[in-house]
């Protein structure tokens, strides 16, 4: 973690001698490589204030409200987590996700908002950005409330937020549509790209998941080949579901995160069009 302070700048001049020693090598650095190094560099000092959504513009949901009205409200603004407050947004509570809402709300239970919520962080404005991630990946949550001096809620992050900071400007340079996210191919397997959400997958493919799986914070077929292994793993290395038996064989992997992966092992399941 870079810092300022004593060493600050002897560690930021380091990593740029770094890079300029690697320059010189027979396979450089590339643009998109030295774009996110320099990114990094730049945010050292960057805060949680800088970045938070602001207390104006959090979407937030009342502890007592029925489980299929934050259903329409998650998918009207389109968000997967929601803070949870107790009368006001200041008596903050948690958040929900929208797993724990649709298991709620599609198998017969008589489960309310208050039973399913998770824990967040709770941070001060001043916290830097990249202790926050930190903490973040420690705690395994997504979301952060941040608390002002007087003990309200200020804003809010979550971990994209943060995560937008290092490779958003560079992601969306590169940003370019590369067609189904899931797509059948011969031998009974699919090819897949790992941002497809896993509740998707299941439905075109079938069910393979785990309860265990299921209550993970765990998104996209990506985020769960990266939970398995604890890592991205690189490219022509196959990683195997232990639960299902299915095989992820990825095909197109960077340093940073998994992009496309050959689905086998798939037994009796099989993509459906549409």
């Amino acid at each position: 973690m870079l810092r300022n302070g004593r060493n600050g700048s002897n560690i930021r001049e380091t990593f740029e001698e770094l890079i300029e020693q690697h320059e010189e090598r027979e396979q450089p650095i590339n643009d998109r490589e030295r774009a996110l190094l320099e990114k990094v560099l730049t945010i050292g000092d960057l805060t949680v204030n800088d970045v938070m959504v602001t207390r104006a513009d959090i979407i937030a949901v009342e502890q007592r409200v029925p489980l299929k009205e934050i259903v329409k409200l998650m998918a009207a603004e389109a968000h997967s987590r929601l803070p949870v407050y107790r009368g006001t947004l200041d008596d903050a509570i948690g958040m929900v996700h929208i797993k724990d809402v649709f298991a709620a709300t599609t198998r017969e239970t008589n489960k309310k908002l208050s039973d399913i919520i998770r824990s967040v962080l709770y941070v001060a404005p001043s916290i830097r950005v990249l202790d926050l991630l930190l903490q973040m990946r420690v705690a395994r949550t997504h979301m952060a409330l941040v608390v002002d001096e007087y003990g309200g809620i200020g804003g809010l992050a979550t971990i994209e937020d943060l995560v937008e900071q290092i490779v958003g400007e560079i992601e969306d340079e590169h940003d370019v549509d590369e067609g189904p996210l899931l797509r059948a191919a011969d031998d009974n397997t699919v090819l897949a790209d790992a941002r497809v959400t896993l509740e998707e997958f299941e439905a075109k493919v079938g069910p393979f998941l785990s309860e265990e799986d299921r209550e993970e914070d765990i998104d996209t077929l990506g985020g769960l080949v990266f939970s398995i292994v604890g890592r991205v793993p690189v490219r022509g290395e196959i990683i195997r579901h232990e639960n299902s038996g299915v095989e992820f064989e990825i095909r197109e992997a960077d340093p940073r995160r998994i992009r496309r992966m050959k689905v086998t092992n798939l037994g009796d399941r099989r993509l459906i069009d549409g």
